[in-house]
């Protein structure tokens, strides 16, 4: 454990002579993991050899998060120095901490002892006064002398037996074998559920695996209403962190470029801006949806969300699409301003029951009436138009709309238009099959493309993101929500409406038409004969 006169380990219980200051770094050490990383431990450099790790922002910020977390999961960029500072934070928890029993687990068993390897290089260049004795120190085990123990293996479902686990690492969770990750994960939740934590780091790789199930969970950080989580953690517990390629301060543009070049546009999404690579085909662009952001809501009215004021002299287009209410389907209702189309307001939940969902409606319309009423630069009578899908459970909340009186629900209700000559029962609302859905699938699709639909929910967002083909339509992927996205369409449908009737508004840019002008610009088709 010595190579000259250089102790490459500390022996476990040995006593220590402290300076005042050593006694002061030692104290501030064992509070603080960002001090302890960019004070004491050395990396080596591919270049410079064994320097100083000093951390950047964003891995400042992984460390506090592993600190203050029980679960953490992050999704990273190639070439960030993530398992560098996993493997800081790893030596401090144990030398710092004591009776805590890591466990490392990678894709490969080599992976794992390079982590280890880290690991104590880290250890052997720390000064002695800084260090935990060493009571067993081989190729995959590190015992200290305060109790605290780290074991590197690889990732199999057998990877935990026998183990009294207080952290868990892996490192690269994406590119395990699916197979053998959903083995993993499903042995390993004994022993976390009994107080272990768990820290994941990885590039992605499909949208479809452990990894990525893991970090869905994590920002599905919203309760069944749609409102945050607090605590910034997801359903899952776990405190997701997304650290892309240009939150390295060296990096930009220029150094992108020769990536961007020679991996191609899906490699280096997937491996530089933390994107899931998926051959679903998304009914928006993917490149739109990378580009949407959402914002904060503004205030909130019980459990619906508004992200603006209402504004005078604009419409509204109001829809409910309803649900049960027993814990499965969510209702959603959805709030635009037209004719800019800019989403107002949101609601969503699975346990309301039809009256409630109603009721919600109700309130929604009169809280856009009365502001819009009191505003004293409204020039007329706000113009609210609303409406219901009456597809199932549609035909119970138009029965309670009726006995309500639609005389108490301001603005126009809209309904699907009589057809001349039918048999069928007029019933009001509109009736959702699946041509109706694939044109206003196809109108949503060009409205939000040519960002003339402004979408402000991070939950619309997010179901955009997993609306995809589905036969000859389009729905939520497998086990994914799209209740925001079906009343959304009921909203696209009402456009066609509000343009006939809404007065005073130039409505133009919501016409889809080609200038023929246009045309003369694109090349012709040449027939060779």
């Amino acid at each position: 454990m010595s190579n000259g006169d250089v102790e490459l380990v500390k022996k476990g219980h040995t006593k220590d002579t402290y300076t005042h200051e050593q006694l002061t770094q030692l104290m501030r050490s064992m509070d603080d993991p960002v001090f302890f990383t960019e004070t004491f431990v050395k990396i080596q450099h591919p270049i410079k050899g064994s320097i100083h790790f000093k951390l950047y922002d964003y891995q400042r910020e992984m460390i506090r998060s592993f600190a203050d977390n029980r679960f953490v999961v992050g999704l990273t960029a190639r070439q960030m120095g993530k398992t560098t500072t996993a493997a800081a934070y790893l030596l401090w928890l144990a030398m710092f901490r004591p009776d805590t029993q890591i466990l490392i687990a990678a894709n490969k068993f080599s992976q794992a002892m390079e982590i280890m390897d880290r690991i104590r290089y880290s250890y052997e260049e720390c000064p002695n006064f800084i260090r935990a004795g060493v009571v067993e120190y081989n190729k995959g085990t590190i015992s200290f002398d305060n109790g605290s123990r780290i074991t590197a293996r690889a990732t199999t479902p057998d990877a935990g037996r026998g183990l009294s686990i207080t952290l868990l690492y892996l490192d690269e969770f994406a590119f395990v074998r699916p197979t053998m990750a959903t083995e993993f994960w499903t042995a390993i939740q004994p022993v976390l559920s009994t107080g272990g934590s768990c820290i994941i780091t990885s590039t992605p790789k499909s949208d479809e695996d452990q990894f990525a199930q893991i970090w869905k969970g994590a920002i599905d950080n919203t309760d069944d209403f749609g409102n945050p989580i607090s605590g910034g953690v997801g359903r899952n517990n776990f405190k997701p962190i997304l650290v892309k390629w240009d939150a390295h301060p060296d990096r930009d543009e220029a150094w992108a470029t020769p990536f961007r070049e020679s991996l191609g546009e899906a490699r280096f999404r997937q491996e530089f801006e933390c994107e899931f690579v998926s051959d679903d085909e998304t009914l928006i662009n993917a490149l739109t949806l990378t580009a949407m952001r959402s914002i904060d809501p503004e205030f909130y009215t019980g459990k619906v969300r508004w992200f603006k004021e209402p504004e005078a002299n604009r419409a509204y287009l109001i829809a409910l699409d309803p649900c049960l209410g027993t814990g499965g389907d969510f209702a959603a209702i959805q709030v635009f301003q037209y004719p800019e189309m800019i989403q107002v307001a949101e609601w969503m939940h699975n346990q309301t029951p039809a009256p409630g969902q109603v009721r919600i409606l109700l309130q929604v319309l009169m809280i856009l009436y009365q502001t819009l009423r009191e505003d004293p630069a409204q020039d007329s009578e706000p113009q609210l138009f609303w409406t219901v899908e009456n597809n199932t459970i549609g035909e119970t909340v138009l029965q309670i709309i009726d006995d309500t009186g639609e005389q108490n629900f301001p603005g126009i209700f809209i309904s699907e238009q009589r057809r001349a000559g039918s048999s069928r029962r007029f019933r009001k609302g509109l009736n959702t099959d699946n041509r109706k859905k694939l044109a206003a699938c196809g109108k949503m699709k060009s409205l939000i493309e040519s960002r003339r639909m402004t979408i402000c929910s991070k939950e619309l967002i997010k179901q955009l993101k997993m609306f995809v083909s589905s036969g000859a339509s389009y729905a939520g992927k497998s086990g994914e929500k799209d209740d925001l996205v079906a009343s959304t369409l009921l909203i696209v449908r009402m456009i066609e409406t509000a343009m006939q009737w809404v007065v005073g508004i130039d409505n133009e840019d919501l016409k889809d038409a080609i200038d023929p002008e246009d045309a003369l610009h694109e090349p012709m088709p040449v027939i060779i004969n």
